[in-house]
């Protein structure tokens, strides 16, 4: 079981998927399981320090997000009202991360369904970034960003974890965004039981 590695994309669907599993096999002593994110973040917990992070980082959830993203409007822009709103800074952040592309390719895509200054937003979408590095934190996006990276950028890391993980199992496997198959397939590189 410790050879095993089961992923899925919400907390209850990791429940189900453990319980299914625990029918199929009776010892579930040592089998990792959990949410993409759970799983990029026990990972980072472990060798984060290999990117440049403490072990000990911190977690931003959606209102830190929300809070820290307005003090980066707050401290970039001079009248707030006229900017767009904090949620959608971080939609476009989230979707640049997701789809891995730049921040300024994505703010321009952004652009073409409303009216966005692309300048002034993307300082406060780098600000933001910035903030989150400097405060040793990560947002749920980095997670899976910084998993991807810790098993591109480390060989160490990659290769025992390719060689430790014999089966990898993916509940609804089809929802999985670029990112998330990226990971995937690159931790399941070594045995190829995805």
């Amino acid at each position: 079981p410790s050879r095993i590695l089961l992923l899925t994309f919400t907390n209850r669907a990791a429940r189900e998927m453990l319980e299914r599993a625990g029918q199929l096999v009776p010892n579930l002593d040592g089998i990792h399981s959990g949410t993409f994110h759970h799983v990029c973040a026990r990972f980072l917990r472990r060798y984060g320090s290999c990117l440049g992070y403490k072990l000990d980082f911190t977690i931003l959830d959606e209102d830190d997000q929300k809070k820290l993203m307005g003090q980066c409007i707050k401290d970039h822009v001079k009248n707030a009202k006229e900017f767009p709103k904090k949620e959608l800074l971080l939609k476009i952040v989230s979707d640049a991360a997701n789809r891995e592309r730049d921040l300024e390719r994505e703010i321009l895509s952004y652009q073409t369904k409303m009216a966005l200054d692309p300048a002034p937003v993307l300082a406060v979408c780098r600000a933001y970034q910035a903030k989150k590095k400097e405060l040793g934190a990560m947002d749920f996006d980095d997670l899976l960003v910084n998993g991807y990276r810790l098993l591109v950028e480390n060989e160490q890391v990659r290769t025992f974890l390719q060689e430790h993980f014999l089966h990898v199992l993916v509940d609804e496997y089809q929802d999985t965004n670029t990112l998330q198959a990226k990971f995937t397939d690159l931790i399941a590189a070594r045995h190829r039981n995805i």
